[in-house]
């Protein structure tokens, strides 16, 4: 779509800033002075994957996706751009010219003068986005422990039973015990396990029996080109849409609206229920929401949306929806969890600069920057804690994961741990706060 001028901000000063809303969790989100360039993809496979593909940004251009806010740094009040919700995310752009900010959207959008500071007016924003598609309530979710840091796509069942038996031996208590990508046999065959990770059947039956609840990863709209899937049910794939590359291979989608791929999609989460599953981490669900020729003519969010209420009503009201890699606005009032940042990592700095990619930095900066979601549109998740002491300053990224509010979940083995990090994972395995900061 073509970008029309819809304001312009006259009062400018040299602490004037600019909030880009991202797109999806990994995107980058934050506010910038003018002159500055906010962070922008590395490369066109982390446009695909982190940012928002159909809408890259001109250069000397801030842009925010539903919503850019103004705050012309001189008291006066915040411009806030927004569009109008869940269902119509335009994107929204802002370029300064001649002494002025010329602003600019590719859909409906509405202009918002809010008195007070610019973190009121995001928290006033996000109250009036929330109305008639939120919960009115998000109830505390328990802490839980993930194998993905400590195992990455290697994990077997033996590491799930042997981290069980070490949280009860030292007091860690996490209430659910999350197996995170490295159990499937492919990326869009989450019924056939890799055969290295052991029984699925065996390391939640283990879970469950101890009273935790059990959680698996998938990415739900992802089909690998070296799948099963990908192979045998080439009718079930959006056509023309590329998800990027990544596990060594290209990614299509999955066409949520044909009868046959939503039927296979259905039977995917009933029998993982039917295990015991009742928390599902949906990973990369960006894809879900990209464009592409699918069986019925539906918008590529009103698409994306359909395949988490698929999902939902395959796994029941009472199930847990994590949601990540996940665009934002399309997501509310389906996703239950919302990771809010990128990934974490052991080190401070990501690859090649961009802040998309795993790393402290662009956890700790998107994930403070969104913290006035939490309680009002999900129960944010500012991704896992990491304590072991190979971890680069793992105190600074402890004290990111206590100043919020969000899920606390260890990403440990335990067995790594030492007095610092067990005491540290202890104090901070507490249940989310109930209440919007």
């Amino acid at each position: 779509m073509s970008f029309t001028v819809i304001g312009e901000i006259t009062r400018l000063a040299h602490r004037t800033r600019v909030f880009e809303f991202g797109w999806q969790s990994w995107s980058p989100t934050g506010a910038y002075r003018l002159g500055e360039t906010p962070p922008r993809p590395a490369d066109a496979n982390v446009q695909t994957i982190c940012y928002r593909p159909e809408t890259p940004v001109p250069a000397g251009t801030f842009q925010g996706e539903g919503l850019l806010a103004v705050d012309p740094g001189d008291g006066g009040p915040i411009s806030l751009f927004s569009g109008p919700g869940p269902e119509q995310v335009p994107s929204i752009r802002a370029r300064e010219q001649g002494g002025r900010l010329i602003v600019s959207a590719d859909g409906p959008v509405t202009r918002h003068e809010f008195d007070g500071d610019l973190d009121g007016a995001l928290r006033w924003w996000a109250q009036r986005i929330a109305e008639g598609h939120a919960p009115a309530d998000f109830p505390a979710v328990p802490p839980m422990w993930c194998s993905w840091y400590g195992y990455w796509d290697k994990v077997t069942d033996t590491d799930v039973l042997d981290n069980l038996a070490l949280a009860e031996r030292h007091g860690i208590d996490a209430d659910m015990f999350l197996i995170d990508d490295g159990y499937e046999a492919g990326i869009g065959d989450w019924l056939e396990l890799r055969p290295e990770f052991g029984s699925l059947e065996r390391s939640l039956g283990a879970i469950l029996e101890t009273g935790r609840r059990a959680g698996l990863w998938l990415a739900p709209f992802l089909v690998g080109r070296r799948s099963r899937t990908f192979r045998d049910h080439p009718g079930w794939l959006v056509g023309g849409a590329h998800a990027g590359t990544m596990w060594d291979q290209d990614l299509a989608v999955l066409d949520v609206t044909h009868p046959d791929a939503a039927a296979h999609l259905t039977e995917v989460f009933q029998k993982l229920a039917a295990l015991g599953v009742s928390h599902f981490k949906l990973d990369y669900l960006y894809a879900g929401a990209l464009a592409g020729r699918r069986h019925e003519d539906l918008d590529p969010i009103a698409a994306y949306r359909r395949g988490l209420e698929i999902i939902r009503q395959a796994v029941g009201p009472d199930a847990t929806l994590h949601a990540c890699g996940a665009p934002l606005l399309p997501s509310i009032g389906l996703a239950d969890i919302m990771r809010v940042s990128p990934d974490t990592a052991p080190r401070v700095l990501p690859r090649a600069g961009d802040l998309s990619q795993p790393s402290q930095l662009g956890a700790r900066l998107t994930g403070a920057a969104r913290e006035f979601l939490h309680a009002r549109w999900w129960v944010n998740d500012p991704d896992c804690i990491m304590a072991r002491p190979e971890v680069e300053e793992r105190a600074e990224w402890a004290a990111h994961i206590a100043a919020g509010g969000g899920l606390r979940g260890s990403g440990d083995p335990i067995a790594a741990l030492d007095a610092w990090g067990l005491e540290t994972t202890r104090r901070l395995m507490v249940p989310t706060r109930t209440d919007p900061s």
